[in-house]
């Protein structure tokens, strides 16, 4: 048995252990003092710590510094993308009140949408998906020409932090650009492990984070173009082209620039190998469950789905059961995204997919990241058929009592 001490983490996706050279960074840059909208000396020291590393992010996704608008994560990047522009697009133009958005958001874009819509007034459309969750390129163009002229603003994720599933955004770009509306694509999930350069994407606005990719929780960006208007949610010293006022988090920001150099550059080679520790994880998994379900595409590449999440339906089990089961066992992985842990309510991108609440209650998503090892997946699969069978056991205690 796995101590809670020993713990396997098969938890990447919703956060991944810094890489030990942005540790390192971040102790020395927490050790200084200097607010980087000062003048004097410790000022412009620090102010030239954050302007190296926003060279630095800029470079290694597509972008120009000026692009690069510091936040303090994913969900506030996001929250600023598709409300700023929606809020700036109304502004010049009355008649531009839809959003339009992809069914397997997430919440960190589905609840800011929902949130316009509420409160805004905001025509939300919602572009559904494919048996695979990815989705129809032919409903978003059904969507956009029925009235493109009232459309603020488009989003939709650059790969699926359930799933793994990678959407075609250069359709969806090609799309927008027809009719001149503003693209913006969350990828904070598929920064670590897909090539993004941000120019050639045609996207206006890209989310990433830190913490996905080996930095510190707290510190992300919204990379959006120079040529976009977008209204800011935060008012204060002008800080971030006035997009994101607030004194700028240095050690963080730091951190954040040295896990992205030391994590692209190792991409390339990160990919192959937790690809083969997926399918070794994978084919363990069909091995001592043989009815279990691998949800999502299953071709790899970065045209179909990220290397590291393996997205598992087991019929007839409960996947919260499942997960403590596991986790009593020293074994750590989600039923979905962490932002939706604990609450009782099936995977709206599982429904969205297709599978009716039961089996969207029974999935277990895991996910690799750089300090997953093979002995990480053979401890899953040791424990697997016990904590399975003792799965289905409570569920048909439950269902007929």
């Amino acid at each position: 048995m796995n101590s809670p001490e020993r713990s396997v983490y098969l938890d990447h996706a919703a956060t991944t252990p810094m890489v030990p050279e942005a540790i390192a960074v971040m102790t020395e840059e927490l050790a200084r003092t200097g607010n980087a909208s000062s003048l004097h000396a410790s000022g412009r020291a620090a102010r030239r710590t954050v302007e190296e590393a926003r060279e630095l992010i800029a470079e290694r996704f597509g972008a120009r510094p000026s692009e690069v608008v510091f936040c303090s994560g994913g969900t506030e990047a996001n929250n600023l993308a598709i409300k700023g522009l929606y809020w700036s697009r109304l502004a010049q133009d009355p008649a531009r009140d839809r959003i339009i958005f992809s069914a397997i958001e997430h919440h960190a874009l589905l609840d800011p949408v929902t949130w316009l819509a509420k409160h805004e007034g905001a025509q939300v459309d919602m572009t559904p998906v494919d048996s695979a969750g990815r989705i129809l390129i032919d409903e978003l163009r059904a969507s956009v020409d029925a009235a493109p002229s009232r459309v603020a603003a488009i989003t939709t994720m650059w790969a699926n932090n359930e799933m793994g599933t990678i959407q075609p955004i250069s359709d969806v770009v090609q799309i927008a650009r027809e009719y001149d509306i503003p693209v913006h694509s969350d990828a904070v999930q598929a920064a670590g492990y897909v090539p993004l350069d941000f120019a050639a994407s045609g996207l206006d606005a890209m989310t990433i984070t830190a913490h996905k990719l080996g930095g510190p929780v707290g510190v992300g960006a919204l990379i959006i173009r120079r040529e976009i208007d977008a209204t800011p949610l935060l008012h204060g010293g002008g800080q971030e082209r006035d997009l994101r006022s607030g004194t700028i988090g240095v050690a963080l920001i730091a951190a954040f620039a040295k896990a992205v150099d030391v994590t692209l550059a190792r991409q390339a080679e990160t990919v192959v190998r937790i690809e083969a520790l997926r399918q070794r994880l994978v084919d363990g998994i069909l091995q001592v469950v043989p009815d279990a379900i691998v949800n999502g595409d299953p071709l790899p590449g970065p045209d179909h789905r990220l290397p590291n999440i393996a997205h598992v339906t087991f019929p007839g089990c409960e996947g919260d059961a499942m997960l403590m089961l596991l986790d009593a066992q020293g074994i750590e992985c989600s039923t979905g995204s962490a932002c939706a842990a604990g609450v009782p309510q099936p995977s709206h991108v599982l429904l969205a997919m297709g599978y009716d609440e039961v089996a969207a209650r029974g999935s277990l998503r895991f996910s690799l990241g750089h300090t997953s090892t093979e002995a990480d997946v053979d401890a899953l699969i040791a424990a697997l058929p016990a904590v399975h069978q003792r799965a289905l056991r409570a569920n048909l205690v439950r269902t007929t009592s």
